[in-house]
């Protein structure tokens, strides 16, 4: 399974962003080949937050669109939402101490460790920061 990150999310949504055309293609594939993917259910709070909360120079989306945009992501069939589990704390402290994350990244050893406890093969995302938790394997769709 391929988990979705956040960033994707976002650039799949916004025309308004150059990465907007690899990122939409990239989730279209997934949903078109009938791949099983997923998305972290805290990359669609984040993703909520985001795409509302912007600022100058872009234009927030409306709230309705933002939940329209998830709903039509919701409606492949091949799509799953990741929850945490029962095991999610420990998962969470062994990302954590291995990768020296603090602050900020504590949140993307949250989506990691979500990730990791679905056995998610790859997470699809344009953050770099992910390379610290060596056993959960990144792509970055955007890239030629």
């Amino acid at each position: 399974m391929i988990a979705i990150d956040t960033n994707i999310l976002v650039y799949a949504h916004r025309e308004d962003f150059p990465q907007h055309v690899r990122a939409k293609a990239a989730l279209n594939e997934l949903h078109e080949r009938q791949l099983a993917w997923a998305i972290p259910v805290v990359c669609i709070h984040e993703f909520l937050s985001s795409v509302t909360g912007f600022r100058k120079p872009y234009t927030p989306t409306p709230i309705a669109a933002a939940f329209g945009q998830l709903r039509a992501w919701l409606e492949s069939p091949s799509l799953c939402v990741l929850h945490p589990t029962e095991h999610h704390i420990d998962v969470l402290e062994q990302l954590v101490t291995q990768g020296q994350a603090r602050g900020g990244q504590i949140h993307d050893a949250r989506v990691a460790a979500i990730c990791l406890e679905h056995g998610v093969r790859q997470l699809w995302t344009a953050d770099r920061d992910f390379s610290r938790f060596e056993s959960l394997p990144t792509h970055n769709p955007l890239q030629a």
